[in-house]
């Protein structure tokens, strides 16, 4: 398994940027692996261990603001800064002569992090290769996304942000129920007792104390009130690759359906069904992402 390394990058006037890869090769093309809500980079342990994946392209895990062991000296920001955060790591790392992003970039993201593909993309675009963003929604938490049977991220999450809210001291951690929320959601909720066991763990590892709870709190809040991207859809310009679930029950196939069409100026913008699919979906269905993903990069890589 690879081990957490950090990175300096300068945005916000200092971030350590944490992130896991397998290993570093500038002869390869690189895929940016953004993980979801309050998960961390261990979410793609799969595919580190995919060695078609790894043996074709590198695999670098960064974790965003709020999540993982990555820090940032303020407690307020937005998942632009994590696209700009994700951005200035690779530069440091192509600076280090680790990677070559003349080679193809590429960003696959999960729910959150399908819309930190778009922004990379968006702040990016020399950069970014393709993005593949797996069971999001580019919307805000609007009527619209609920009407197609998507979840309320409002009703869902406003008591957590008012539980967080208030100072917890030392002895704060998320607990189970929250934990338990994000599991049932994201792995689904008949996964299996180790999965449940492992983020649980980890879950609460991540989040300790006062520091821990102005992490989860913001990165909660970004959940919730995040900006919609549909009037931005049209400028991404790189080739697009959406993979979604059939069991997904924070975002809807219907919902993708609608959104891979708003992307008019990519040359090549596809939507990916996987038959009984989980939000987390290169948990649940490994071998259909990582083939879909090999099949992407080969043929768009430079």
């Amino acid at each position: 398994m690879p081990n957490t390394q950090t990175i300096h990058v300068a945005h916000l006037g200092g971030i350590e940027a944490s992130y896991q890869t397998p290993s570093l090769d500038p002869a390869k093309p690189t895929l940016v692996l953004v993980n979801s809500f309050t998960t961390s980079s261990e979410l793609y342990k799969t595919q580190y261990a995919d060695k078609d994946l790894t043996g074709k392209m590198n695999l670098l895990a960064i974790e965003l603001l709020g999540h993982g062991q990555t820090r940032c000296k303020l407690e307020n920001w937005t998942y632009w800064d994590t696209a700009y955060m994700n951005v200035q790591v690779l530069q440091e790392l192509g600076k280090q002569g680790k990677i070559d992003q003349s080679k193809g970039v590429f960003v696959l993201g999960t729910s959150q992090g399908g819309w930190i593909t778009v922004r990379m993309a968006l702040l990016a675009p020399g950069t970014i290769t393709g993005i593949i963003p797996l069971g999001t929604s580019l919307d805000f938490e609007s009527p619209k996304t609920r009407e197609l049977k998507c979840w309320n991220a409002p009703e869902d999450l406003t008591p957590t942000i008012e539980k967080w809210s208030e100072p917890a001291g030392e002895d704060f951690r998320p607990g189970n129920d929250f934990s338990d929320f994000l599991i049932d959601i994201g792995f689904g909720k008949d996964c299996d007792k180790s999965v449940r066991e492992f983020w649980r763990n980890e879950i609460a590892d991540n989040y300790i104390g006062e520091e821990g709870r102005k992490r989860a709190r913001m990165a909660t809040i970004n959940l919730r009130d995040r900006d919609g991207l549909h009037g931005r859809l049209a400028d991404v310009k790189c080739p697009v690759l959406w993979l979604h679930g059939t069991a997904d029950v924070v975002y809807s196939v219907a919902n993708a359906e609608r959104e891979i069409k708003m992307f008019t100026g990519s040359p090549d913008a596809q939507l990916k069904v996987v038959e009984n699919g989980q939000h987390f979906l290169s948990f649940s269905h490994p071998k259909e992402v990582d083939g879909a993903v090999a099949d992407f990069v080969s043929k768009y890589a430079k």
